[in-house]
């Protein structure tokens, strides 16, 4: 778990504001604390708020028919958002659950729209953001095409190794690409010693 960060310092690390320009910011953020396994927002229903993690876990994640299909994890720092929501005011295709009970910030949606209007410093931040989670998501399409499941885990491994103490090994598998069988059969191959 990293070192707790203010808002100020979440917010900053996003892309540099001018002081009054976060002054702004930070009058549209909520504090609520939430249990685990809350929803943050659901799939098919309109994502009214971002939420900025201070402390806890979240998984983004799609459902179809039976299936659910993890696309990353968050963990403290992240900014939450619905893109689609966040871009289009449609309907979300993803849901976020909390996987730990957790302290956030809740920015009202609307409320931010307004303030992109008025501070091109804010809609900047908002536009890096986005930017981020695009690049994100590019990333990862990349890597379920083109890298191999051990490749991908080991990569995992490298990038976030506390998530295996944090997170169901369902939910790994599923973020992936693969079965927890496979991701059983990777984890054996990869504890085995190499052949001489």
């Amino acid at each position: 778990m990293l070192p707790r960060m203010t808002l100020s310092e979440i917010l900053q690390s996003t892309y540099p504001l001018p002081e009054a320009s976060l002054a702004k910011l930070l009058a549209l953020a909520e504090y609520v604390e939430l249990p685990k396994g809350a929803l943050l927002f659901r799939d098919d229903q309109l994502a009214r708020h971002i939420y900025v993690l201070q402390r806890g876990l979240a998984r983004i994640f799609a459902r179809r028919e039976e299936r659910e299909v993890t696309f990353w994890f968050s963990a403290e720092g992240a900014v939450l958002v619905s893109i689609r929501g966040y871009t289009e005011q449609a309907l979300s295709y993803e849901t976020i659950e909390l996987l730990e009970d957790s302290a956030l910030f809740r920015l009202d949606m609307p409320a931010l729209q307004e303030l992109y209007q008025t501070d091109v410093h804010v809609a900047n931040w908002g536009r890096v953001l986005v930017e981020r989670v695009w690049l994100q998501t590019e990333q990862q399409l990349l890597a379920r095409q083109f890298r191999t499941a051990t490749e991908r885990y080991t990569d995992l491994l490298r990038q976030n190794p506390q998530l295996l103490q944090r997170v169901a090994l369902g939910h790994i598998a599923s973020y992936l690409g693969i079965t927890q069988v496979t991701l059983s059969r990777v984890r054996a191959q990869l504890k085995q010693p190499p052949s001489a």
